[in-house]
């Protein structure tokens, strides 16, 4: 995408005051975008757009919007505030993910990484198609993972994994919905302008990984030898965020940015269908592109 135009271009990216999505958001800023972060703490996204704002080439202020991203409530306000401020969107990054060890649910009663991983990027996605629409051209970048290989699929009849739980079960169904939903993203906006793509940014030495406990530790000691940086990391999203050579290409599942075959069952246009509607259903969310 082309930065150095007279009106800046606009991009939101949540889950950016640590990891890769600090590093897009910085990335970006440096590139000339109008940048607006998302987190969950008031005080990180204070002092992280502060500190976007005095980057090189960034556009101040750096907006920051402060929502707990697993509710589905506080997804909807915060979209009706960045439609406020940002009534024109041309790069959307879902970015905010997380697993969680022990099942937990939110107080809306929704298994926690599902609602986190999954329903956060269906809600605000649909819920800013309108802003989206307003750039003419626009991109949504979803960040998954090949942890969705480890999926066979998702569990339509224990969705919420109250019978059989794991936090690495819950996390690789949430990935493979992340990428099923681009799919089906992707086929309701063809021709709009606006395309859909998402990427597996590889295995990155985050705070992903401060567990504690044995897991925690073990966890470390295998980030430390084989993870790559959240700078290595981040740029598979920034590519997608900005490079002219994938500016028409949608649906598509990228690693090292270029793309590749997605599992078998994140290829499953059935289920991709029959996934969006129960996220309607959950939501009350429905698709306005």
């Amino acid at each position: 995408m082309d930065s150095s135009a007279t009106t800046p271009l606009q991009v939101l990216v949540t889950g950016a005051t640590d990891g890769i999505g600090l590093v897009t958001a910085r990335e970006l800023a440096r590139q000339g975008f109008r940048v607006a972060i998302v987190g969950r703490n008031p005080d990180k996204v204070e002092r992280v757009a502060a500190a976007l704002s005095q980057e090189p080439g960034a556009i101040t202020p750096v907006l920051g919007f402060v929502a707990d991203l697993s509710l589905v409530a506080e997804v909807k306000a915060l979209a009706e505030r960045v439609r406020e401020a940002m009534p024109r969107l041309d790069v959307l990054v879902n970015n905010a993910g997380a697993m969680f060890l022990r099942r937990e649910e939110t107080s809306e009663g929704i298994e926690k990484t599902f609602a986190l991983n999954h329903l956060a990027y269906f809600t605000l996605t649909n819920q800013l198609m309108d802003c989206l629409r307003a750039a003419g051209t626009a991109r949504i970048v979803n960040v998954a993972s090949d942890a969705h290989r480890a999926a066979s699929g998702i569990n339509f009849d224990d969705l919420q994994l109250r019978r059989r739980y794991s936090g690495w079960r819950a996390y690789c169904q949430s990935k493979l919905a992340n990428i099923l939903f681009t799919r089906e993203l992707a086929r309701r906006l063809n021709g709009t302008g606006i395309t859909a793509n998402c990427l597996h940014p590889g295995f990155v030495r985050t705070a992903f990984f401060n567990y504690r406990g044995l897991l925690g530790t073990l966890m470390r000691g295998f980030a430390r030898v084989g993870a790559i940086s959240p700078e290595q990391g981040a740029r598979t999203t920034i590519y997608l965020a900005t490079a002219p050579e994938v500016r028409d290409r949608t649906g598509s599942y990228f690693t090292k940015c270029a793309p590749v075959e997605p599992s078998p069952p994140a290829r499953d246009d059935q289920t991709a269908r029959r996934l969006w509607d129960l996220s309607e259903e959950m939501t009350g969310v429905g698709f306005t592109g």
